[in-house]
């Protein structure tokens, strides 16, 4: 065990102020030693794992956040004593009143910080959120909570195992990521490679023994891969710094993972970096010239500079065909931008003459933290906020550009809807369809950098369930919750509403037991299920409400086309739009009004997603004339062995026993069920409709050809549109 003695106090304390002196603009001595004593005092009965003194561990946090960072002289401070009040007798009062107001708040969201990410359920979103949101009022707190993350890290080798993988898993989906989208390169690299250690133990010793073996290799190969590069950059008058390695363990890894090769099949191991001193981006694009004068560039070309990633990383990414017929990828970018690469948001106090909070620059490395959390429903489970969270993490992203060129950036894997919320929630919400580069695509297109994006809207359009099925960003995944949310419970109250309307109609009232047997005897779950079936037409209430013994149902004296064609189709499973179509939102053609069972087909129209037209509709056939183009494949949708329902006019003389000649002829024809039966008869003639269930469109025309046999009934027709 290390003893702390005076001496040795006094030689910590005297590197860590030579430290900040170095790194820092501004460092106040007194302050930094009055925290360093007090850290020492407050742990001073500690040991860690490894058997060191505890004191050692915000020690070493200081010394990261003031070399490896660098912050400010507060956050050395906070980096001492972000401990203290969790682990200790000493208050955040005693902190305040010992050094600032500043310092204790910054303390007390590290402190508070530490549990989010390590799977605490909390009791409430809001609580969840609220906490996130206090945390990012001072962006300090992430930072220091970030070194003292890698400390812990490099020290994990004294934690049980159990406790290792836990960390490291913790570390690796919530930390890395977190510090790569506040720019922190060199610390979210070493993040990921020690997770990787603790995690696949096993894999890392391979691949870091193979890196290791080859090692004088690739010295020498870059030594020869630089020279003439160096020597052509010298004669431009160019000021610059050259630097070569070997990609990090862990990117090795997904490389080899993605590719399903071995490291020796790997050629672009190699990365070359060029850092130009002055700090004009045009020399960057002046040096990538004379790189591709001596070595052939391949397709792997990425602009940084002109179009920076979120967390405002700038670089020229080229890779050229080196010596040896080896991929080399290289880097090339200012002093200025390096800092940034390696050091993200903390690098930004070094161009500024003091912190300041309100700055409108420091405000874009946290605004996507606001985005995801500020917006969230109340009622949004904390572990589904936390997986959306997660996901925007990820730094892999797309750019493209609205028609008039403005740049939108999104994750990978973001569509139109994810395009058409990032621009604002209302033209998410009435997306209807979009043309990328020119062409309408469907809503669930995968997008990619450099797209041009038109989003085509319709007041009448609304959130569909199924975008959630395909949509990339938190942003857009939030809106659409919220909005079918609020949209189930104006259907549960609109179906209650039809519900205590038709009870007050037929003057019946049910007892809560006995709503409650209904509600069971339908297998349905709770009262809220009831209602929304009941708005849906999922439910019919004559049938529900009928007397038991009645088994022929009768439907409204007059039966319009429109409200049979509204049951006909919400029996059916819905329509099945071409897959290259399938996330524009489709209606029915009014002009042919198709029901199931019609042979149908969609038209592309402009501002109402796909119309659902009969294929010997006039309409249609005039139209495709001159846009044959715009047809798009669609059929009703069928399980094997489902049926659908049709309707069939009947005309006949009124005789006795006709209506029970009726329902026998269908119901012994094929197990053909009856759903629902009108029959009026005035002046010895009758008059009905029958709604039945059939397999398909010869079924029932097999069904009319029986019923037509009967000498009494005059005309069988299917009722539609025309009838």
């Amino acid at each position: 065990m290390q003893e702390l003695t005076e001496k040795y106090r006094k030689e910590l304390l005297d590197d860590l102020l030579k430290i900040c002196k170095s790194h820092l603009s501004k460092v106040d001595e007194d302050m930094i030693s009055r925290a360093f004593k007090l850290s020492f005092e407050a742990h001073k009965n500690d040991f860690r794992s490894s058997g060191e003194p505890y004191f050692l561990h915000p020690y070493q946090v200081a010394i990261i956040v003031a070399s490896e960072m660098p912050l400010d002289d507060i956050s050395v401070v906070v980096a001492l004593l972000h401990d203290v009040v969790e682990d200790t007798d000493f208050s955040l009062e005693f902190i305040a009143k010992e050094f600032s107001q500043e310092v204790a708040d910054i303390v007390d969201g590290v402190t508070k910080i530490s549990g989010v990410f390590t799977g605490q359920d909390l009791t409430q979103a809001e609580n969840y959120r609220k906490l996130l949101l206090s945390m990012i009022k001072d962006i300090r707190v992430i930072l220091v909570k970030f070194a003292d993350r890698l400390h812990n890290m490099r020290t994990l080798e004294f934690v049980p195992q159990l406790k290792q993988r836990r960390i490291a898993k913790e570390t690796k989906e919530i930390y890395a990521p977190f510090a790569n989208r506040f720019g922190l390169g060199k610390i979210k690299w070493e993040l990921e490679d020690l997770s990787f250690k603790y995690l696949n133990h096993k894999e890392y010793d391979q691949i870091a023994r193979q890196i290791k073996s080859k090692r004088r290799e690739r010295e020498t190969y870059i030594k020869k891969f630089v020279s003439p590069l160096e020597q052509k950059l010298r004669e431009h008058g160019l000021k610059f710094e050259i630097s070569g390695r070997a990609k990090h363990i862990y990117s090795i890894f997904k490389k080899l993972l993605k590719l399903n090769t071995t490291i020796d099949n790997i050629y672009d191991l190699l990365a070359i970096r060029i850092i130009i001193e002055s700090n004009d981006p045009n020399e960057c694009y002046y040096v990538l010239g004379v790189v591709n004068q001596i070595y052939n560039p391949i397709d792997r070309f990425k602009d940084y500079i002109s179009i920076p990633k979120k967390n405002n990383y700038q670089s020229i990414h080229n890779t050229v065909i080196g010596p040896d017929g080896k991929h080399v990828e290289i880097q090339i970018r200012t002093r200025k931008m390096h800092e940034i690469a390696e050091k993200g948001v903390a690098a930004h106090w070094k161009y500024k003459e003091s912190f300041n909070q309100t700055d409108s620059e420091m405000e874009e490395w946290v605004n996507w933290v606001r985005d995801i959390f500020q917006n969230v429903e109340k009622t949004e489970a904390p572990k589904e906020l936390l997986s959306s969270f997660k996901l925007n993490l990820y730094q892999d992203e797309i750019y493209a550009f609205t028609p008039k060129g403005d740049l939108r950036r999104l994750p990978k894997k973001s569509t139109p809807v994810d395009f058409a919320f990032d621009i604002h929630s209302n033209v998410g919400y009435n997306c209807i369809g979009a043309k990328v580069n020119g062409k309408i695509v469907p809503l669930n297109t995968m997008l990619h950098s450099g797209d041009q994006v038109d989003i085509i809207t319709s007041k009448n359009q609304k959130p569909n369930k199924n975008w959630l099925q395909f949509v990339e960003t938190h942003k857009a995944k939030a809106n659409i919750r919220k909005y079918l949310n609020q949209e189930e419970d104006r259907v549960i109250q609109s179906g209650k509403d039809i519900w205590e309307k038709k009870l007050k109609k037929i003057k019946k009232i049910f007892q809560q037991d006995e709503f409650d047997k209904l509600v069971r005897r339908l297998k349905l779950d709770n009262n809220s299920q009831f209602y929304a079936a009941i708005a849906h037409n999922k439910l019919d209430l004559d049938e529900i409400l009928a007397p038991p013994a009645k088994i022929v149902e009768k439907l409204p004296e007059e039966l319009e086309f429109n409200d049979f064609a509204r049951v006909a189709r919400s029996s059916n499973k819905g329509i099945v739009v071409d897959r290259d179509y399938s996330g524009i939102e489709h209606n029915f053609a009014r002009c042919c009004n198709p029901i199931p069972g019609d042979p149908i087909v969609g038209y592309i129209t402009i501002g109402e997603g796909i119309k659902i037209h009969r294929r010997d509709c006039n309409n249609l056939i005039h139209m495709v004339k001159t846009d044959e183009h715009k047809l798009v494949t669609v059929n009703w949708s069928t399980d094997k062995g489902a049926s659908f329902v049709a309707g069939i006019n009947i005309r006949g003389e009124d005789k006795p026993g006709l209506l029970s000649f009726i329902s026998n002829s269908i119901t012994s024809f094929n197990n053909t069920n009856i759903k629902a039966m009108n029959i009026t008869s005035k002046d010895s003639l009758f008059t009905g409709t029958v709604a039945v269930f059939v397999n398909d469109l010869d079924h029932l025309n097999r069904l009319i050809e029986r019923l037509k046999k009967n000498k009494d009934i005059f005309s069988v027709e299917r009722f539609d549109a025309t009838s």
